[in-house]
């Protein structure tokens, strides 16, 4: 099996090298054909003989083949993407499309599983097993397993467009992402750069076969620090032009994409008797429906939108200042360097400062000794194939037992085949001992796009990418730490307004100075972050706080407002649309450029996604500003603490309501208060 179909192959250390494209067509066929006739098997079982194994627990291993081999074909297109995988990605996803829509929409299918659900059994089984049944029934019923013929194939029909529309989508923001460069030979235009940003902008033009030349593309650790530092109006400008064409305009453009993604939600909820679509998706979420998630956001915006008008005023004035112009409206372009110079004569600090201390292998030691510390695990390098040479591969281990609980790649620095931004992932989901059954460990992966090293230095982080190690790391561990033994329930598999709360939970982490003294060190010194520069990181955290909360909240809204009031935005210019949405929401800016929207992932690169859902950010940031203050009440690092966390939240993943969770960690339910305080916003 593993030889003449790779992608199928359930070999714990995967064999990279081995899953070519020329292996997909084949391999999901097949795995294909397995999940219909293991499906096939359930649909003949007769209520007299139906036991939870024969039923939902045969459907919890019935796509295993399936969900191993696309989920690999899917990470490679993330890390890996080429035109011969592409080719053959988009040739099975119709496939792939049909046959997952197909199971919830199988009739036989629903009255066995129904006619078990129904029966005396089940208040006989586990705990666990009654919920796996609860929530698979509620999963087929919101994937239509209860409509007539008709409408069955009209929701088919529908997931086939949506996967192929969501796949284009993504390929749209990759390929134009790539398609934009900008070569340099003046020296002079980099006035301001940081030597980080121009031995790396340096180094990628040499790789192109340019030397003596600077190199920038539209990936943030290469454009970013052009908005930020870079003294030349004009240059911060035509990377602000390059920025607009993402997703936008020629043949990459997303417009009609997103319209017909948005028209394809609303039909199927529509098809499950819901008025929107934003409705359908929270309706099993902590949110539970469009409205419980906006009055949270205008909830949140109401509180900081005073002191956001405040800073955005006190940023012009101190350009208008600065500059001997009238204070008013930025242009885009300058909105990040002038925050930048603002901040430094506030608080004398600079984020370049800190690089030196966060060479990003020391960052992952001192992580790995801080959750180890805290979560009583041991973590460890390990030999493995990887899919690229950049990557790494670690194990983790119970300290008490001595267990292998999981084991994670790291994937840190952009590359032309790799899409931008920073996510977790699982290839596997293990089992805790059952019986004679010892343990099956967790596979996961943690990828990037962090400063890259150079010829004379490694790779240097910035804090806010710091940040990010740690809250990707948080949503590994949910994973790697579930002690759940039905799959489906594991790790990250519970509502995505809960699922943040392990990841954002961890950046806290970043702030604390006993913490950071266990990895903030110099590259060269390897002396720790002095006090004088920690104090000016402190007393700089909360500048433009409220500008940094309210673009949360305008993602989260204009995310939420096209998902609810779909008639009311529909055919319009999309540009309009992100004014009319954001305009309480948003600063004045002297030119309005293109919405993001056409590059919003997160909203259109998958089904479903974060679509409706992009709020769950700021939902989870109420969460684990709370949870947070139990660790600040009780030791930063204190062990007790950490095991309660992994114990109550961790390790539990959804065999339990979220929110029952949360009770047991903390003894109540969340309040607000701590977030706002946090933020210096209270």
């Amino acid at each position: 099996m593993s030889d003449s179909h790779p992608f199928l192959s359930s070999d714990f250390q995967i064999k990279w090298s081995t899953l070519t494209p020329d292996h997909i067509a084949a391999d999901i066929r097949k795995a294909i054909e397995t999940g219909k006739a293991n499906i096939a098997q359930i649909k003949s079982i007769t209520p007299d003989a139906a036991t939870f194994e024969n039923t939902f627990g045969a459907l919890e291993n019935a796509t295993e083949d399936l969900d191993r081999s696309w989920g690999r074909v899917n990470h490679l297109d993330s890390v890996a993407n080429s035109d011969a995988l592409r080719e053959a990605l988009n040739e099975m996803l119709p496939l792939v499309s049909e046959f997952s829509s197909s199971i919830s929409l199988d009739g036989e299918l629903w009255t066995v599983l129904k006619s078990f659900a129904e029966s005396d059994t089940v208040p006989q089984l586990s705990p666990i097993q009654q919920r796996f049944i609860s929530e698979t029934c509620a999963d087929f019923k919101g994937a239509g397993a209860d409509l007539a013929p008709d409408a069955k194939k009209r929701m088919f029909e529908i997931n086939s467009e949506l996967a192929q529309e969501t796949q284009k989508y993504g390929e749209n923001v990759l390929d134009s992402t790539n398609a934009w460069e900008l070569y340099l030979s003046d020296e002079s235009l980099l006035a301001g750069l940081p030597a980080s940003a121009k031995a790396s902008a340096a180094e990628d033009a040499a790789s192109k076969g340019k030397d003596g030349q600077w190199r920038f593309t539209q990936q943030h650790p290469s454009m970013y620090p052009i908005m930020q530092y870079a003294e030349s109006d004009s240059l911060r400008k035509e990377v602000w032009e390059g920025s607009c064409t993402i997703g936008y305009g020629g043949k990459h453009d997303n417009s009609e994409h997103i319209a017909t993604i948005i028209k394809l939600r609303q039909e199927k909820a529509a098809l499950l008797g819901f008025d929107n679509f934003a409705d359908q998706v929270l309706e099993r979420r902590m949110a539970k429906s469009g409205k419980g998630a906006l009055d949270f956001t205008t909830n949140l915006h109401a509180k900081i939108h005073d002191r956001f008008q405040e800073e955005t005023r006190e940023l012009q004035d101190y350009k208008a200042q600065k500059t001997g112009t009238p204070s008013g409206p930025l242009e885009p372009w300058e909105i990040a360097y002038w925050t930048e110079k603002q901040r430094k004569e506030l608080y004398a600090f600079d984020d370049e400062a800190l690089r030196p201390y966060f060479p990003v292998g020391q960052v992952m030691d001192g992580l790995f000794s801080l959750t180890s510390k805290l979560f009583g695990i041991q973590i460890s390098p390990s030999e493995s194939e990887t899919w690229h040479p950049e990557v790494t591969f670690y194990q983790i281990s119970d300290h008490a037992s001595g267990e292998h609980l999981g084991s994670f790649y790291a994937d840190w620095h952009p590359r032309e085949s790799k899409r931008g931004g920073a996510w977790m992932n699982y290839l596997e989901t293990g089992l805790p001992p059952q019986g004679e059954k010892t343990r099956t460990p967790h596979l996961g992966l943690i990828v990037g796009n962090m400063s890259k090293p150079t010829a004379d230095t490694p790779a240097l982080l910035t804090h806010r990418e710091v940040e990010t190690v740690f809250h990707e790391f948080g949503h590994l561990l949910h994973h790697l730490l579930s002690n759940v033994e039905i799959k489906s329930l594991a790790g990250v598999n519970v509502p995505w307004d809960f699922v943040e709360l392990p990841s954002q939970i961890m950046e806290n982490f970043c702030w604390d100075r006993d913490s950071l003294d266990l990895f903030a060190k110099h590259h060269e010194s390897d002396e720790t972050i002095p006090d004088e520069l920690f104090e000016k990181m402190i007393a700089a955290r909360n500048y433009m706080s409220a500008s940094g909360f309210m673009r949360q909240l305008a993602l989260g809204k204009l995310d939420l407002e096209v998902h609810l009031n779909f008639e009311q935005y529909q055919g319009r210019d999309l540009d309009e649309v992100d004014r009319e949405i954001l305009a309480d929401y948003k600063a004045k800016l002297a030119t309005d450029g293109p919405s993001m929207i056409r590059r919003f992932n997160h909203l259109f690169s998958s089904p479903v996604g974060y679509a409706a859902g992009y709020y769950s950010y700021k939902w989870a940031e109420v969460l684990d500003a709370d949870a947070f203050t139990r660790f600040r009440k009780e030791g930063i690092l204190n062990p007790e603490t950490g095991m309660s966390f992994r114990h109550e939240i961790l390790a539990k993943g959804n065999s339990r309501p979220v929110d029952e969770s949360y009770r047991q960690f903390m003894g109540r339910n969340p309040d607000q208060t701590a977030l706002l305080e946090r933020s210096g916003l209270s």
